[in-house]
């Protein structure tokens, strides 16, 4: 039962990220907002840190951003670079949280590190692989400089609302984990037809 109930809020929280990939990033790319990635990306933080105050297991987070990156792909229009994205965060901070977060209980400034560590590799990972592994055109044009641009300022701005949305995600987690185990059955349910409505908007929306 407990393994279920892990993977029921691994795949909850897995299409929270998504919805927002799905609808959020459509509103926000069709407003012309700037530094679209860096406000999804700290969406995508406070969802894995309330996560990982729930489930703190190695590998958790990585599943979540394969989750939000199936989600995406089911619902939206598949452009590889995104799902690299939202894969490359999920990856990141799961290292780092596992490293620095293990069997963590209270917030500390470990939290915050995480959440800046997590953002900077995130980028930096997404845009080496994008540009000189996979290769696509656009980022190919741009070079050197959008490679270091996206690292240096979005990853800078990502890395800010990190340093404070990851604490109080983990927070909200940890206080949230404690409520809950009090009505197990209630909380099944509800996460399983967060999950259902979640899926059906998401069809909808994108």
């Amino acid at each position: 039962m407990r393994k279920f109930k892990n993977w029921a809020w691994l795949l909850f929280f897995g299409s929270l990220w998504g919805i927002m990939e799905v609808a959020g990033g459509g509103v926000l790319s069709n407003y012309n907002i700037p530094h679209i990635s860096v406000i999804l990306a700290a969406w995508a933080f406070i969802i894995m840190a309330v996560a990982r105050g729930i489930v703190n297991k190695p590998g958790s987070s990585t599943v979540i951003g394969v989750f939000a990156a199936l989600f995406k792909l089911a619902n939206a229009a598949p452009f590889f670079c995104h799902l690299l994205g939202i894969f490359a965060l999920g990856l990141t901070f799961d290292v780092f949280s596992s490293l620095l977060m293990k069997n963590e209980r209270k917030i500390s400034f470990r939290s915050s590190l995480v959440g800046a560590l997590s953002a900077y590799s995130g980028y930096a990972f997404f845009a080496i692989v994008i540009t000189y592994i996979v290769q696509y055109k656009y980022w190919i044009a741009g070079g050197l400089p959008k490679v270091l641009d996206h690292i240096f300022v979005g990853g800078s701005l990502a890395a800010l609302a990190a340093v404070v949305l990851v604490p109080l995600g983990y927070w909200l987690g940890i206080n949230s984990e404690n409520i809950l185990e009090r009505r197990p059955v209630w909380t099944y349910a509800g996460t399983t037809m967060g999950i259902v409505l979640l899926w059906t908007l998401g069809r909808f929306v994108g």
